[in-house]
């Protein structure tokens, strides 16, 4: 009868030892009230250009802190590590252009885009020599680009829209500066780069930009990727994120002075230099992101672009297959009203 008693109560005792335990347990799952307070933390990978600048913006002015989200900004300059970096989840967003995140979603990036950032305007282009009047005046010539960059989109984009075959044109592959160096040195005919490539051409008797991105926008985009899971798990901080960067680049727009000093500082440019760079892009705002992640609207939109992308690396045998849209386009947090 006692061992009886003593086992009674050593299941109770040990039934109520499981509760406290389970109801700890519980109480650690469930963030409090003090843990909602606290800002999401998350990484977001760029490489060193203005076009990611208004990020350092928001962080100024306290844009991210009003939004309750607190993002590293993280400086990658080598592109081959992006698509392994958010991966491996060791950065959660990205800031890059549009065609290359193409590939890495091809490729099992686990990535969506949510956020338009800039857009090449006048700032990439093809220099060539003076004989080259035309885009077709490019047959039978020797161009520099770089295939491993969004040089070679913008090229392809190039030539598509004005029915030339790029097998008619001799590529000599090397990066967009060497390119321009080549150019300007009398190496080459042509070259796709970007500046200050663009206007050191006059440089050369007869050099002159053939086209630029100010011809051909929305070609050359940068957004911002972020993981699937991020995105499900965190919905009010990747709604932050885009509601900080339209403020920042609202800020900028009406304060380009200060923009340009808080940008250089962050990227450990000049001022002049990140004046120089701005004025080749164009910043994505509130407006233009609704714009551009709005499918009901013409060819400018990102699903257009998308889908552009998509069919030329499916063409050149760089992915196995076109991209849906629909798959890799997160539409909600541009169409929501910024808070």
């Amino acid at each position: 009868m006692k061992k009886s008693n003593f086992r009674k109560l050593l299941v109770v005792l040990f039934t109520l030892a499981m509760c406290t335990v389970l109801v700890a347990g519980c109480g650690k799952s469930t963030p409090s009230a003090a843990d909602d307070n606290q800002p999401v933390q998350f990484k977001i990978g760029h490489c060193t250009w203005v076009g990611y600048g208004p990020l350092y913006i928001a962080q100024e002015k306290g844009f991210f802190k009003k939004h309750n989200i607190d993002p590293e900004m993280v400086i990658i300059e080598d592109e081959s590590q992006y698509a392994a970096a958010i991966t491996a989840n060791k950065i959660q967003a990205l800031g890059n252009v549009v065609d290359r995140e193409i590939i890495h979603y091809a490729n099992g990036a686990p990535i969506r885009f949510v956020c338009g950032m800039d857009q090449s305007y006048g700032g990439d282009g093809i220099i060539a020599s003076g004989d080259i009047k035309t885009v077709k005046d490019l047959e039978g010539k020797t161009i520099g680009l770089d295939k491993a960059s969004t040089s070679y989109f913008f090229f392809l984009a190039i030539l598509d829209k004005n029915g030339v075959d790029e097998n008619k044109i001799k590529i000599q592959e090397m990066t967009a500066g060497d390119a321009g160096a080549a150019f300007v040195a009398g190496k080459l005919d042509a070259a796709v780069a970007w500046e200050p490539w663009l206007t050191k051409a006059s440089q050369r008797q007869g050099g002159h930009v053939l086209v630029s991105s100010r011809d051909f926008p929305g070609i050359i985009v940068d957004v911002i990727s972020m993981r699937q899971d991020f995105i499900e798990q965190h919905p009010e901080a990747v709604q932050g994120l885009v509601d900080s960067w339209n403020e920042a680049v609202a800020y900028y727009k009406e304060h380009p002075a200060e923009g340009n000093q808080i940008m250089a500082k962050a990227l450990s440019l000049s001022e002049k230099e990140v004046a120089d760079m701005a004025g080749g892009v164009k910043f994505m705002g509130s407006q233009e992101n609704s714009d551009f992640f709005n499918p009901a609207l013409s060819s400018d939109t990102l699903f257009h672009l998308t889908g552009m992308a998509s069919r030329f690396w499916v063409d050149k045998g760089v992915i196995s297959q076109e991209v849906d849209p629909q798959k890799i386009i997160e539409t909600k947090f541009t169409t929501a009203k910024s808070k």
